[in-house]
């Protein structure tokens, strides 16, 4: 009997197994051979048991962190420094008061820091005087009809105490309430050709309700002010003295950088303000720059004086001199003329 062939069907797969790459090792960690495979490495679970069934021991689990066991031993916390009032707050602990700066006589007494966000006070001294600066316009200007020129001169002929009125300045009427009877200040010449400090006046009167305010007619007369709660105030003033030269802004400024003895002078910082505070170093300062300008004038008109004197009197001399000398020449002159006696 021949031998039979086998069909190429039959061949087929001896074929393929002998040729096919050798099948890789499964993870002897797999799964129960009745669960169902999905995609990804899976997951291990203890032997015996179901992955599908909830936990039943203890409530379910959510999601982030557990909360604490009140049973176990709780670690201490970072200690907090509490407040004025003895209780601890969230948050960071607040500064310590500033301690106490100890005086001759024993006593401690301590320093407030002074906030960023207050306005700075004019500070007064009780034992003395303040000094101020209030500007006025030298030159004629119509406003709403009416001339608010007025001069260290209009104020030197004034036979009564001068209202310093028409101030609407927030911070100017601030410093116009803060003066007391007897301060100083500067009378500076304003929005002219050569600004700058004329003289000086004195406060005689303090503050009261700026009538000028209600008069409609006023230049700057304002309607939101009301009489019940006025707004604005006035000071009196008297005339003291005048420069004989300005002390020009132009000067002020000079001394005014960085680290000069003006460095804080509130004329150059807030040139808009009508009225300004002046330390009594920066009155002095500018006092003694408005005498050294009186001395060199002086100075100049003595040095001219004696120019003068001199020269008149080198005149004088001069018309002696020839006085003096005129007699004995016509007399020398006489005696050559005559004729001489013959023997």
């Amino acid at each position: 009997m021949p031998p039979q062939r086998k069909r190429k069907s039959e061949s087929a797969p001896v074929a393929e197994e002998s040729s096919a790459p050798p099948a890789k090792r499964v993870a002897p960690d797999t799964p129960n051979a009745g669960e169902k495979r999905k995609r990804g490495r899976p997951r291990l679970y203890p032997e015996g048991q179901n992955p599908n069934l909830k936990r039943s021991d203890g409530p379910k689990r959510g999601r982030g962190r557990p909360p604490k066991d009140p049973k176990s031993v709780s670690t201490p916390s970072k200690p907090t420094t509490p407040k004025a009032g003895g209780t601890s707050t969230r948050g960071r602990p607040r500064k310590s008061s500033p301690k106490p700066t100890p005086t001759r006589s024993g006593t401690s007494r301590s320093t407030p820091k002074q906030s960023k966000t207050e306005s700075p006070e004019v500070k007064t001294d009780d034992s003395g005087p303040s000094y101020w600066l209030m500007k006025a316009e030298p030159d004629s200007r119509m406003e709403k009809g009416v001339d608010v020129k007025f001069s260290i001169d209009d104020l030197r002929a004034r036979t009564k105490p001068e209202a310093w009125d028409g101030v609407r300045n927030p911070v100017a009427q601030k410093h116009i309430r803060g003066m007391k009877k007897g301060d100083q200040a500067f009378f500076y010449h304003s929005n002219c050709r050569v600004p700058g400090i004329a003289g000086i006046m004195e406060i005689v009167q303090e503050h009261s309700v700026d009538e000028s305010a209600f008069d409609p007619k006023h230049p700057y007369y304002d309607a939101k002010s009301k009489r019940e709660s006025p707004k604005w105030h006035a000071v009196h003033v008297e005339f003291r003295r005048k420069f004989k030269n300005l002390v020009t802004l132009t000067e002020l400024k000079k001394h005014a950088s960085p680290g000069g003895p003006l460095a804080n002078l509130q004329l150059v910082k807030q040139s808009r303000l009508s009225v300004s505070s002046l330390s009594p170093a920066e009155w002095e300062f500018i006092l003694g720059l408005a005498e050294e300008e009186e001395d060199e004038d002086k100075e100049a008109e003595a040095t001219k004086a004696t120019e003068a004197t001199e020269a008149t009197d080198g005149k004088e001399a001069a018309d002696v001199t020839e006085s003096t000398e005129s007699p004995k020449d016509t007399g020398a002159e006489n005696d050559e003329a005559e004729p001489q006696p013959s023997e």
